[in-house]
């Protein structure tokens, strides 16, 4: 048993020349018989084979396709659980409409079957935690889908601050908000609170206006799910007159208001391509990407909340579909590494193949975005986490 654990650690630690048939780095132009070399956990060289050649001493893995580690930029992986079985749904507290100090961190449960699963599909870096259903369900993280122990996965421990707006916000039996209308009231006083508590030098300490305060001083960005044009114009009314950052999530309707969005300069987290729709949700396009595209609106793709069994969509059919509905391929791939690294503001660490990055790669038999496609291999932080030979 102990031989065989320091012969995989061994050949983790082992330098890996990745070779492709076809290399996207998300950097620039596509590579046709790439090689992407990878050493200490971060990536060392990228070029062709010709220039780069086969240096000794690396172990060579292989593919069809090489792609930066896929990032999803708003799920709820490792804290739904697998099943539909109420011990292990962490992802939603109904007990209050506003519990910003709820974090993800400590819910999160790498073990979980479907990080395990997302990772098996080349998703190295999720944006996960409290998810849409309440006013403020809590906060996100950024973490590596590697299965390890959660402190030494996480990227950041507070990425952003999860709300909801419109009808999925309202809580049920005469509790507040009842309405939209008082949704936004509780979400302004509750924002004047965390104000005056950030000005006040002596004070004991609160963590819900601490959380909030953050937000108030731009240090973490509001992610508001909301769908209808109008709860989407609200939400940018609310952003306006606190001076905080934005970030849109879902936006079935952004199509309506384009010209508002582009203006309001916040990005969008765009609802998967393939969710059902119906209620808020009824006027979603699969064409909603692209057009976010083409009216120059920073975004990028997520697999969102899923209730049914196996409870999580995989992000890079999301992207399959965005690219079948008028994104090109590489703009659909971009939407799942570097744009999503972008807009996370992790893209210093993640998200294109570049010297000096993190070593997160997929290794695809085909076209990553052709179902019948296969990720044979998965590396992250440099080290082999997935292989079919």
């Amino acid at each position: 048993m102990w031989i065989a654990l320091l012969l995989a650690l061994a050949a983790q630690a082992q330098p890996l020349l990745v070779r492709g048939g076809l290399v996207y780095t998300m950097a620039g132009e596509p590579i046709r018989d790439g090689v992407v070399l990878v050493r200490d956990g971060r990536i060392e060289r990228v070029g062709t084979l010709a220039q780069i050649g086969t240096p000794a001493g690396y172990r060579t893995v292989q593919a069809a396709v090489v792609t930066p580690g896929l990032i999803d930029a708003h799920t709820v992986v490792g804290l739904t659980g697998w099943l539909n079985q109420a011990h292990d749904q962490e992802q939603l507290e109904r007990s209050a409409p506003l519990q910003p100090e709820l974090r993800a961190i400590d819910a999160y449960n790498p073990r979980d079957e479907l990080v395990g699963f997302v990772r098996n599909m080349g998703v190295t870096t999720i944006h996960t935690g409290h998810g849409p259903g309440a006013l403020i369900s809590g906060q996100t993280m950024v973490i590596k889908t590697a299965g390890g122990p959660t402190d030494s996965d996480v990227v950041t421990a507070g990425a952003m601050i999860a709300a909801t707006l419109g009808p999925s916000a309202r809580a049920e039996q005469g509790k507040a908000p009842g309405t939209t209308a008082k949704a936004v009231a509780l979400l302004r006083a509750e924002l004047i609170k965390a104000k005056e508590y950030a000005a006040k030098s002596d004070k004991p300490r609160d963590l819900r206006l601490d959380a909030l305060a953050r937000v108030l001083s731009g240090e973490l960005p509001l992610m508001v799910t909301v769908h209808r044009s109008h709860d989407i114009l609200t939400a940018i009314r609310i952003a306006k007159e606190f001076s905080f950052k934005l970030v849109l999530d879902g936006a079935a309707e952004a199509y309506e208001v384009l010209p508002q969005i582009k203006a309001s300069g916040f990005p969008v987290i765009v609802h998967p391509t393939m969710a059902r729709s119906g209620g808020e949700t009824e006027n979603l396009s699969f064409e909603t990407a692209s057009k976010l595209r083409a009216a120059g609106i920073p975004f990028a793709l997520q697999s969102g909340f899923e209730s049914y069994v196996p409870k999580t969509r995989v992000v890079l059919f999301e992207a399959g579909a965005a690219a079948a509905h008028g994104l090109t391929k590489e703009q659909a791939l971009a939407s799942v590494t570097i744009d999503a690294a972008r807009l996370l503001g992790m893209d210093r660490r993640v998200g294109s193949l570049e010297p000096g990055k993190d070593a997160d790669l997929a290794l695809y038999d085909g076209d990553p975005l052709e179902y019948t496609t296969h990720a044979t291999a998965v590396i992250i932080n440099g080290k082999l986490v997935r292989e079919i030979r």
